[in-house]
Parts: structure tokens; C-alpha cells; sequence
């Protein structure tokens, strides 16, 4: 397959550029895989099609404010630094602008001396290994520095930080939200676990590689960047007995998605684990674990696309979000949601 078999014309107003409140009043698209219908509900209305003992997964990986602005130690000369992801302790791949301010050795400071970082090394694609010095937990500083990453596509500003987190966010490092997940409200997850509806929770955090495009025109050629994530041993109980019992497991985003399969196909099941993934998932793909996805409308050619057209299927993809375009629908981050059930 090609890159350009999934792209889509997309009008520039109907990129989201502000959160729907209540989060759970945003529009969602109903495919239903067994008779190819669909249907036109609201988030709220998701309960309606969740059965007594079906599980949802979901990421509680909670965004850092990982945007930075600083200087360069020695000339005074800005820099912007994106913490992507932790290697180790206070050690982070970073993408910095402008890069060739950021030879190895050079030193920056941020936030008027309250974090300082030094590069150590550069990696294949141009992105920086840090290590960052702070004098309290780099997470608590980041908290009074940083600020949210916000995908490229969002130029409104956001006026409340936690609009652009799950209510269910727990744990630090993610540079950008599954955004599948900002529908729930903590009511309608009370609503659902009242119908007998187990949830469930996994973490992978999200590195930048979500927004990067496709570069190469053979799909297969693309590499993806590795993430961290993590099943407890209850998640991976829980779903195995789901299962077991004949009901279904939904992973909400595509983030849920990649960690159950990327598990499941390492394994040949789902256990308690830890690790990295850099799972490509496009046509073609088997799904081991998956019986329904909860998730966004996303960008053209992105490999989040390709997921999604991996489990339903590329041409009721593609009519489905020929569909979303002409209804109307809002897109990518902050926009309106599918579930494909």
C-alpha cells in the first residue's frame, strides 16, 4: 500500500481547535463491523453500546508540560527544547529547535536557573539525549516551567492545562495525550461501571512519532519510534478473563490498541509486562486481542489512520471518513470520536 491510498481532503475548519465541554457532549461516529452501518450519537450515548462484562482499556499515561524555553549558557542564544521521552533518571531524548545550537557539550538554562540541561549525545534522526539538572524532581519543575505540547495543527491557546489530560491520567510521560481517552468524564465512567462494565488500565507514553508524518511511499517502509508501556498484572487478568467468558475487550485509542497487540504478539498473550514497542500496525495486520476501538478521527496519511483501517477495513475507512467530512465532524486531537464496535 501507499501513503497517498490514505489521504483525504480535509477542510481547515473542521480541525478542532478548542475541547468540547462537557467533554463527554462531543459528537461520535457508531460503525458497527457486523452489518457496516453507521450512525450519528453523541459520546454520552457510548454506554448504550457497552454489554455487562465487555472491558474497556484505557492509557492513564498523563502528559508532562514538556515545551520549554531557554537560552544557550555561553551566548544567550533562545532555544526551544520538546522532552520526548526519559531514558533513564534525568536523562531525556529531546527535540530542540533551532539544532544547530545543540552541538554535544553545549548547556542550557531554563526558567531563570531552575533547570539546566547538557547535551551527551545525538541520535539518528537529529533529536538531542539531555541531562538535565534541577534541584528538586525534574517533573515538579517542569510543572512551573514547562509548558503543554500541543500538536502543530492547535494555534488556540489552551485555557485550562488539564482540558488537554484524561480524567483518568496518572502516570508522568507522555509529550502528547491519547487523545481517544478525553471524552470520559468521571461520571459517565461511574455510568458504565454501574452496567457492569469493567475497566481496565495500561500505560504507554505517548512520544512524538504520533504527529511525525509518513515519509516513505511504501507503508511497509516506515519505522516507528519506540514507546514505553506497561500492563499490571490486573489489566492482564482482566482481560484474559473477558475473554475467556466471550465478551469483549475495546480498547480506548489507538495507544491502548498498540500496547495490547504489541503484547500479544511478543508473547502469544496477555500477561503482566513492561517494556518498548514500536509496533507498526496497517492492512493486513492480524488482531489478537482487539474486538472493538474507541478513537479519534486522525490526520490524513498518518499512521493512526492505518491503524484504524487495519481493524475495520481500508475502504470502510476511507467512506467512513468521507462521511465525518461531509457531516461535518470535528478532527484530530480536541475533535469528535469514533467507535468502531
Amino acid at each position: 500500500m501507499k501513503t497517498s491510498d490514505f489521504y483525504y481532503d480535509l477542510p481547515q475548519e473542521q480541525i478542532a481547535q478548542t475541547p468540547i465541554e462537557p467533554r463527554d457532549h462531543s459528537r461520535m461516529m457508531v460503525l458497527k463491523r457486523e452489518n457496516d452501518s453507521i450512525e450519528h450519537k453523541h459520546f454520552y450515548d457510548i454506554i448504550d453500546y457497552l454489554n455487562e462484562g465487555d472491558c474497556l482499556i484505557v492509557n492513564d499515561s498523563r502528559v508532562i508540560p514538556a515545551r520549554i524555553y531557554g537560552y544557550k549558557e555561553d551566548t544567550g542564544a533562545k532555544i526551544e527544547f520538546l522532552l520526548l521521552k526519559q531514558i533513564s533518571g534525568n536523562r531525556w531524548e529531546t527535540l530542540v529547535k533551532p539544532g544547530k545550537k545543540a552541538k554535544i557539550g553545549a548547556r542550557f538554562v531554563f526558567g531563570e536557573g531552575l533547570l539546566k540541561a547538557q547535551v551527551v549525545d545525538i541520535v539518528d534522526d537529529g533529536n538531542r539525549i539531555v541531562e538535565l539538572e534541577s534541584e528538586e524532581n525534574i517533573f515538579s519543575t517542569l510543572d512551573k516551567i514547562g509548558q503543554m505540547p500541543l500538536p502543530p495543527y492547535i494555534t488556540e491557546k489552551l485555557e485550562d492545562q488539564e482540558r488537554y489530560q484524561t480524567v483518568y491520567s496518572h502516570e508522568l510521560g507522555s509529550a502528547a495525550a491519547p487523545t481517544a481517552g478525553l471524552h470520559f468524564t468521571n461520571e459517565l465512567l461511574d455510568k458504565i461501571r454501574a452496567k457492569g462494565v469493567n475497566i481496565g488500565y495500561v500505560t504507554l507514553h505517548v512520544g512524538l512519532g504520533t504527529f511525525r508524518p509518513v515519509k516513505v511511499d511504501d507503508v511497509t517502509k516506515h519505522k516507528m519510534h519506540s514507546e514505553h508501556y506497561e500492563i499490571p498484572a490486573e489489566t492482564a487478568e482482566l482481560i484474559n478473563n473477558t475473554k475467556a467468558n466471550g465478551k469483549r475487550v475495546i480498547a480506548v485509542g489507538t495507544t491502548s490498541c498498540r500496547t495490547l497487540e504489541s503484547v500479544a504478539a511478543e508473547y502469544s498473550e496477555i500477561r503482566a509486562c513492561d517494556g518498548y514497542t514500536d509496533i507498526f500496525i496497517y492492512p493486513g495486520f492480524t488482531f489478537k486481542v482487539l474486538d472493538g476501538l474507541i478513537t479519534n478521527f486522525h490526520l490524513p496519511e498518518s499512521t493512526l489512520i492505518m491503524l484504524v483501517s487495519a481493524f475495520y477495513g481500508y475502504d470502510k475507512t476511507m467512506k467512513a471518513y468521507e462521511v465525518a467530512v461531509k457531516e461535518k465532524y470535528r478532527f484530530f486531537s480536541f475533535g469528535d470520536a469514533m467507535a468502531i464496535l
